[in-house]
């Protein structure tokens, strides 16, 4: 079992910046495949970004040259940095954890992933 508990969500103005965190427990977390999800209300879950264990990167076009997504294995935390933030970047925001993938892209893909955090709100007002 996985568990993932992310924090750093909250209410910001069009053009300014957040930084989520994911903190995982209950596995090697360095062997973690691990990604961001969004939801907005009334839309599908989408795919943000994702980070491979070997540090590989990928993201959402939406989000891309907007946000950054890395990994600190020793604090067992992956983090989203969210910049020049518009007011569609509003959703909640899940980190999730794919402890079977082992290619060096990571995936981007929600059933590819088995580990779902809790969630949390991102809101950008203009």
């Amino acid at each position: 079992q996985v568990q993932l508990v992310e924090t750093g969500g909250g209410l910001v103005q069009v053009g300014g910046s957040l930084r989520l965190s994911c903190a995982a427990s209950g596995h090697t977390f360095s062997s973690l495949a691990m990604g961001w999800f969004r939801q907005a209300p009334g839309k599908e879950r989408e795919f943000v970004a994702a980070i491979g264990y070997l540090g590989s990167t990928s993201y959402a076009d939406s989000v891309r040259g907007r946000f950054t997504i890395s990994r600190d294995n020793a604090k067992n935390t992956v983090y989203l940095q969210m910049n020049s933030l518009k007011p569609e970047d509003t959703a909640v925001y899940s980190c999730a954890a794919a402890p079977g993938h082992t290619g060096y892209y990571p995936p981007g893909f929600v059933q590819e992933y088995d580990y779902w955090g809790q969630g949390t709100q991102v809101t950008v007002s203009s």
